[in-house]
């Protein structure tokens, strides 16, 4: 979808924020010691802080600041030395101590930027408006019994990194490439492991319209008059259904504008079985949480040697990792596709290891990645070692065997295993270079095709099908190079150009 919507009576732009709810990886929660693992049957992991027991008193993860402090690190963003938690009032069943423990005025983390890249080569920079720490809620659960709800406090008390950004994104691309990109980074620093599908990476989407050079003004004067009203389009767990709510709640704004309509400010939430959102609840404001400075916690204050050090420890990020595949000869988009997971890029560098990168990144691609894909299998699952498909390339390369025969020989390791090197020698698969046998197998295909003979003289473009039956011929072995040379002389033909 583009950055416009088609009205009625005229064009409308999209303008798109966002909250992402970040999970943090840490062996305990944020202010007890009770387990972060996913699956227990429920309430099984709740302390006394966590259900909320009076006297109960916060006891704060330091891991978990540091992860905080590493992902704003990793956002480029600016870590804040001293902050404070506040409450956050409000009452539900799956919140026992009727308020959540979150961070208000100052956060852990300012001001960052993400830079994305889209699909027409383009980049983007989005800016991060702040990072900070929060307790998650419990889950309420409503399809157990036809009229009680229960409640699971496992996840209670797990810490949470709530990464807000700027309303930079303008179409459900970008917003797609955002969360994409963000999950790629935390997954790259191991403060989040990005698994949507089990809630612990889910994003609000804030969604507005206004018309054309409405968002060139907010950028000028930062004022958010120019933008249409915003509603917020609540925990949106996957990269396709994101894409699919912005362009269903634009187009939703825009119909009711255009009959007259006002947009109210609004949480809704989307419905994907039908491709909609639906009114949830008014939108909350800050006010309405009571926030004050949590009574039990001191102010959050780090020394700068500390965030230093923590700096020091950051991996090479999928930015950096891009711009050096660049530098070694891939293609931008080769490379945004290499460097979107952490395994996948560790993988492609292990299998690139003295080859040509792009013959590497094409293997991994066309031939590894369509195979995973088929199989509904990951690159961590793959059956072949990156050091196996480099020896296969290197056989390519060295004219060993043919490309043909790559393929038969990585279908023979996928469902076999065994060393490549081995197999072809077994198998008898090593590509003929012998001028001989090549030039016996041009004779039996003319002998056969005595009519093709003549027409190629007359078309020399027929001389390719000459080639496939002579590598057919040879069983795939021959050398197509020494085949298409041979049969030039053998059948008179023209050099090309």
């Amino acid at each position: 979808m583009s950055r416009i919507v088609k009205g009625q009576t005229g064009d409308w732009e999209i303008v798109i924020g966002m909250e992402v709810h970040a999970q943090v990886t840490s062996n305990s929660k944020l202010f007890s010691g009770a387990s972060t693992e996913f699956g227990a049957d429920p309430n099984s992991q709740v302390s006394f802080v966590d259900a909320g027991m009076p006297g109960m008193l916060p006891v704060i993860n330091a891991k978990c600041i540091e992860q905080a402090v590493r992902t704003g690190l990793g956002l480029k963003a600016k870590i804040n030395l001293r902050s404070l938690f506040d409450r956050k009032n409000y009452f539900y069943p799956d919140l026992p101590q009727g308020y959540q423990i979150s961070q208000f005025k100052d956060p852990i983390v300012g001001e960052g930027e993400v830079t994305i890249d889209l699909k027409d080569g383009t980049s983007i920079l989005v800016g991060i408006e702040r990072l900070h720490l929060e307790q998650d809620a419990g889950k309420s659960i409503h399809d157990q019994h036809p009229d009680q709800s229960f409640v699971d406090l496992n996840r209670s008390g797990v810490a949470l990194m709530e990464i807000v950004t700027k309303p930079h994104m303008r179409s459900s691309e970008e917003a797609a490439a955002f969360l994409k990109k963000l999950r790629a980074i935390v997954r790259y620093l191991g403060t989040c492991d990005g698994n949507m599908d089990e809630g612990s990476m889910r994003a609000d989407v804030n969604v507005s319209v206004c018309r054309p050079g409405g968002y060139e003004k907010f950028r000028a004067d930062g004022s958010f008059k120019h933008l249409g009203t915003r509603c917020e389009i609540k925990n949106v767990n996957s990269l396709r259904f994101i894409a699919h709510a912005v362009e269903y709640e634009a187009r939703r704004q825009v119909d009711l504008l255009e009959e007259g309509g006002t947009i109210r400010q609004e949480t809704r939430l989307f419905d994907s079985k039908q491709g909609e959102t639906r009114s949830m609840r008014g939108k909350e404001e800050a006010h309405d949480y009571r926030y004050f400075p949590d009574p039990d916690l001191l102010p959050l204050e780090l020394e700068q040697a500390y965030v230093d050090a923590i700096a020091k420890s950051l991996p090479e990020l999928p930015d950096e990792k891009r711009a050096r595949f660049i530098e070694g000869g891939l293609s931008p988009y080769d490379a945004s596709v290499l460097v979107s997971e952490r395994e996948l890029a560790d993988y492609y560098e292990e299998l690139a290891k003295g080859v040509d990168a792009k013959a590497a990144a094409n293997w991994l691609n066309n031939e590894i990645l369509g195979r995973l894909n088929k199989a509904g299998l990951g690159i961590t699952e793959v059956p072949v070692t990156a050091a196996a498909n480099n020896a296969i390339i290197r056989m390519i390369s060295d004219n060993t065997i043919s490309g043909k025969i790559a393929k038969d020989l990585l279908d023979i390791v996928w469902l076999e295993g065994g060393d490549p090197k081995e197999v072809v020698e077994s198998r008898g698969l090593r590509q003929v270079t012998d001028t001989g046998a090549i030039d016996a197998a041009i004779e039996a295909v003319i002998a056969a095709n005595p009519e093709k003979v003549e027409e190629v003289k007359a078309k020399p473009k027929l001389a390719a099908w000459f080639v496939g039956q002579v590598m057919k011929q040879t069983g795939g072995k021959a050398n197509p190079a020494a085949v298409n040379a041979a049969l030039k002389i053998r059948l008179n033909l023209p050099d090309e150009g």
